[in-house]
């Protein structure tokens, strides 16, 4: 089986401002990281370069999203060479709250999904399920077709990331168990062996993105 570095991951969401930012960058930079783990903070995009040019290089940036092509007339959109610019590494992408609130579509996902990566961005792709797909059972369905699209715009597996965000303990106060989340983690991980090849299935790291207590850190989670 393929070595898979530890990958742990902060979205800010639409929060902080430069002051607040300030004393989270600070007590992280002055934080023990393991070596071996891949650390990286999704920035608000207007504070990218304030994060970037303040955190220390042992963590990488992202932005939490962008948009499909380089430039043109999209309001209010960033691209990811804007964001190469600002010294970031990463995007996320396919964020429950893209989908949900902002009515994103697998299709515009996958066309992100791409042209970040034809960019040379690492993606961080989101999936998960509602809770009423999950309580109807059809969680590994839901989960596997948005995999499937983001699969169709992948070349480069080496500058992916999964990460399973189950919709229900997303700002709901609700957590996934471990166990919840290595299920759907097994599933995920036998759909991409037998839909595009045990190197990729061995190799790509899946992690949890929904909410989880310091009671939930211990177990390995984030590459199974």
């Amino acid at each position: 089986m393929a070595s898979r570095r530890f990958f742990v991951g902060g979205n800010w969401k639409m929060n902080g401002n430069k002051g607040s930012l300030g004393e989270l960058i600070a007590t992280l930079n002055n934080a023990s990281l393991h070596e071996q783990t891949d650390v990286v903070c999704a920035a608000p995009s207007i504070y990218l370069d304030f994060a970037r040019s303040s955190l220390d290089p042992r963590i990488a940036v992202a932005a939490q999203n962008c948009y499909k092509v380089a430039q043109g007339a999209f309001t209010g959109e960033i691209s990811p060479a804007m964001i190469k610019d600002c010294g970031a590494d990463w995007v996320v992408l396919g964020h429950s709250e893209r989908r949900h609130v902002f009515g994103e579509s697998d299709e515009l996902i996958g066309q992100k999904v791409a042209h970040a990566l034809q960019s040379g961005l690492g993606v961080i792709a989101c999936i998960g399920e509602k809770l009423e797909e999950r309580e109807s059972g059809t969680t590994e369905e839901v989960v596997c077709a948005q995999t499937q699209v983001i699969a169709e715009n992948v070349m480069d597996w080496e500058k992916v990331v999964l990460a399973y965000e189950p919709v229900w303990a997303i700002g709901t106060g609700r957590t996934a168990t471990p166990e919840q989340a290595q299920e759907v983690h097994e599933k995920l991980r036998a759909w991409i062996r037998a839909n595009i090849s045990d190197e990729v299935a061995d190799s790509l790291r899946i992690i949890y993105g929904g909410r989880v207590g310091i009671e939930d850190i211990p177990k390995p989670l984030y590459l199974l």
